[in-house]
């Protein structure tokens, strides 16, 4: 017995890509995966997606990060939450994760991610500068960005076990 079909005709590869997009703007959370020597590792980070790649704080000594930049190599996902299969949406992605420099790309992406997560701000202190050097120093992290090289969008509200290859 197959399963059930959902009725709503499959979108354009265009309206994949905004549904996609949508979903990377929506959540919060993102599970990155590295492996090595044969042992995989995930991990979840907050996130904000921002000029096509997520931008995340993450401790540089972390598992993730170091067997990421060893390797040159990562994957990660990011869904809905879902109480019914029908509702599973998400990404699945491989990609890379970098360092994010100072600079002007540091600065707007931190920018977003306060807009997104505004509790963070009480943890740069009563400065109004974003200084990302001392709180990095402070609190042992670094500005991450994974950068998706494949994604493809999953949807079961469009039918079971749906899954294409999106840009975003």
């Amino acid at each position: 017995m197959s399963p059930p079909q959902n009725s709503k005709s499959t979108p354009t590869g265009q309206e994949l890509s905004k549904l996609a997009g949508r979903l990377a703007a929506e959540q919060t959370t993102m599970t990155l995966a590295t492996a090595s020597k044969d042992m995989a590792w995930a991990a979840p980070v907050y996130y904000v997606f921002y000029k096509s790649a997520f931008y995340f704080l993450s401790d540089p000594k972390s598992r993730h990060i170091d067997e990421a930049l060893q390797s040159g190599q990562s994957s990660s996902a990011v869904h809905a939450v879902a109480s019914t299969w029908k509702e599973i949406r998400g990404l699945q992605m491989t990609g890379a994760i970098e360092p994010v420099a100072g600079g002007l790309e540091a600065l707007q992406a931190l920018k977003e991610y306060l807009k997104k997560f505004p509790f963070t701000k009480e943890f740069f202190g009563k400065n109004t500068a974003l200084d990302l050097n001392s709180f990095g120093e402070r609190f042992g992290v670094r500005l991450y960005k994974f950068i998706p090289a494949l994604v493809y969008y999953l949807d079961n509200q469009i039918r079971f076990a749906f899954r294409e290859v999106v840009k975003l």
